[in-house]
């Protein structure tokens, strides 16, 4: 008879206590309408850690993903409001945006991934450095304001955040595809196994043959890939950017990594888990926020907390027993 692998199954019986805990606070938590604006709001932290995932997975870490998520919103808002002249306020002046967002995404990973690879600079410090320069960006392209979306644009925009599919937000189908394609990559591809490998030993990795630097600077570009996605998604929603965008995303998608059961200090990441980890994390601010239990201005302390205890839960574990059943 196989043993329940508590530590597996962790996260999924928190989501489902905390639902269950919802619920008897205030019925209406399971409603329809809260429900669907949950997984929505969880779509945007659960696509940034989707990428976290890889990162953390081979030993590194990204605190510059809240700010990168800011300045590419900034440029994507200049770009589109500069276009409208040439293409007018149509679906081509917004694909060009979606484009110029995933290009900065990629280059902003690869500028972390290379700094910390090549230049052989701690990721903590890099990614710390690239933070500061990244809030700065936008802070002078709105020159200390905010910058807003044409508002023409944003009608034709809008529908990307607010309309749905079979019943879903668009948003949730996003994070559902990079869910997939994030668990399929990790787990089935040799690019996942080499990540796993680089995170438990990376100079065993070097000796078998692994071009580390090359797989941990793909890591990095594979996050600014899903932070420009998830700046796709949450541009439509308030058409606006500032120095304000994105504060705290880095730490909500390293919280959501961690309590999913990813290792801190790399060799194991679990994708699945990272996905709770999110729905976790918004389902804790959704009761907070919901119930009037706690104010708002505290979600950071609960998601600091939560990081805190759930490294303490691995303490020790990774030595002792090894990785956990997949």
């Amino acid at each position: 008879m196989t043993a329940i692998d508590f530590k597996t199954l962790g996260p999924a019986m928190a989501l489902i206590l905390l639902c269950v805990i919802g619920f008897m606070l205030n019925p209406a938590f399971l409603s329809e309408g809260n429900i669907t604006n949950l997984l929505t709001r969880s779509a945007f932290i659960g696509i940034i850690a989707v990428g976290a995932t890889f990162v953390i997975t081979a030993g590194g870490i990204d605190l510059s993903v809240g700010s990168m998520a800011a300045v590419i919103a900034g440029v994507m808002i200049i770009v589109m409001n500069n276009s409208i002249d040439t293409f007018g306020a149509g679906v081509t002046t917004v694909l060009i945006g979606c484009g110029c967002s995933v290009l900065l995404g990629l280059g902003a990973g690869w500028i972390n991934g290379t700094l910390t690879t090549k230049g052989k600079i701690e990721a903590f410090i890099v990614t710390l450095g690239t933070m500061g320069i990244f809030r700065s960006l936008v802070t002078y392209f709105a020159d200390g304001g905010t910058l807003s979306l044409n508002f023409e644009i944003r009608t034709t925009y809008r529908p990307v955040y607010y309309d749905s599919f079979f019943g879903l937000p668009f948003p949730v189908w996003v994070f559902i595809a990079v869910s997939i394609a994030g668990w399929v990559l990790l787990n089935r591809t040799a690019f996942g196994r080499y990540c796993t490998a680089i995170g438990s030993n990376e100079a065993v990795a070097k000796y078998s043959a692994i071009k580390v630097d090359r797989i941990k600077t793909w890591t990095y570009v594979l996050q600014g890939l899903c932070v420009a996605l998830a700046t796709i998604i949450y541009v439509p929603r308030l058409g606006s950017a500032s120095s304000s965008t994105g504060v705290l995303w880095e730490l909500e998608a390293i919280a959501a990594v961690i309590i999913g059961g990813t290792v801190l200090k790399g060799g194991y990441g679990r994708i699945g888990g990272t996905i709770l980890g999110a729905l976790i994390l918004t389902t804790i601010g959704n009761i907070l926020n919901f119930t009037d239990m706690i104010s708002n201005y505290l979600n950071g302390t609960m998601q600091g907390l939560i990081i805190i205890v759930a490294v303490w839960l691995q303490r020790g574990d990774w030595t002792r027993r090894g990785p956990p059943k997949t």
